[in-house]
């Protein structure tokens, strides 16, 4: 992966970008993506933050190297510390687990408020960001899930709106784990994920119920055998819709 050349994770989240607008990448690493996205043209300024110093200063040299100092901003910073208010328009996450990022955005929704699109590519606890969007006004308007090197990467998209619009009354709580649009895509790396995390999950099932009794065990046990549910309610209907 370079400059030029994205990993596939990294290409899915940029192909979110909106064009023509200033970009800010919070976690970049290398700057990898911001100069992507600057090279091909897909945005004319973006801010690239790092809150550690070593990735800081390799994102520093990367944009030097390309000769993108005017057009991409390294800073270091905590979280959304790196940029101000109205900078920019469109904001990538990608890389982190969901309550980080969630964590990150809650820290800093002042200074989002009048962005037009969030792009978050958590590595796990997607709900977390779910469960965000939807407290504090933001629509989920596309999902995608991927496959890369044996591991499996979930994209969210999100729009300020309805937050509940994708979200069917009836099943929320199966939604916001799973991901409104990704169950009804259901690709194999959707089915891939859900199962690894149903064999998982029943295996932690079945320790439980030898371990000794308390209020705690019996709350685990109950969210675990809502969530092999939901799992398996989705998992059947591919089966179901196959046969």
């Amino acid at each position: 992966m370079n400059t030029r050349e994205l990993s596939y994770r990294l290409e899915t989240v940029a192909k979110y970008i909106l064009k023509g607008q200033k970009l800010a990448d919070i976690g970049s690493d290398h700057a990898y993506l911001p100069c992507y996205a600057v090279l091909t043209g897909l945005v004319p300024f973006a801010v690239a933050g790092e809150v550690v110093e070593g990735p800081y200063l390799s994102a520093k040299s990367h944009v030097q190297e390309e000769g993108l100092s005017k057009q991409i901003s390294v800073r270091m910073g905590d979280g959304l510390e790196v940029i101000e208010l109205d900078e920019v328009d469109c904001m990538t996450i990608a890389g982190m687990g969901g309550a980080l990022i969630a964590n990150i955005l809650e820290s800093g929704k002042d200074k989002i408020v009048n962005l037009n699109r969030l792009i978050l590519q958590p590595n796990i606890s997607a709900i977390s960001i779910r469960q965000w969007l939807i407290a504090n006004g933001w629509q989920l308007i596309n999902e995608e899930i991927i496959e890369e090197d044996g591991k499996i990467y979930e994209i969210l998209v999100a729009e300020q709106g309805d937050p509940m619009l994708p979200y069917n009354q009836e099943e929320t709580n199966k939604s916001l784990l799973l991901g409104p649009f990704l169950m009804k895509e259901r690709n194999l790396a959707f089915q891939k994920k859900w199962r690894r995390e149903l064999n998982n999950w029943e295996r932690i099932l079945e320790n439980l119920k030898n371990a000794q009794a308390s209020p705690e065990n019996s709350q685990r046990k109950l969210e675990l055998q809502t969530k092999i549910r939901y799992v398996k309610e989705v998992l059947a209907n591919e089966t179901n819709e196959r046969t």
